[in-house]
């Protein structure tokens, strides 16, 4: 059975493939750092700084500058709107 979500148009060249490639090393720096987080902290805590890092990630922030902008947010291990 074929995903629905499949990217269809060009799902075999060498462009789309090294966006794949850049896509998931980029992001599995961040997955990688969250799953570490949640042991000390809790998994949604986790995942919200992982989205938050991965978003400013793609605004051009490297991972290290934007993990740091995030855990500044933090107070106590929370986050506060």
């Amino acid at each position: 059975m074929q995903n629905p979500f499949h990217y269809q148009l060009g799902s075999g060249d060498f462009q789309s493939q090294q966006l794949k490639h850049h896509t998931m090393t980029t992001v599995g720096t961040a997955v990688k750092y969250g799953l570490q987080e949640a042991k000390v902290t809790s998994y949604q805590h986790a995942m919200l700084e992982v989205a938050a890092i991965s978003f400013l990630m793609g605004k051009g922030y490297n991972f290290q500058t934007a993990r740091q902008i995030v855990e500044s947010w933090e107070v106590n291990e929370k986050f506060y709107r």
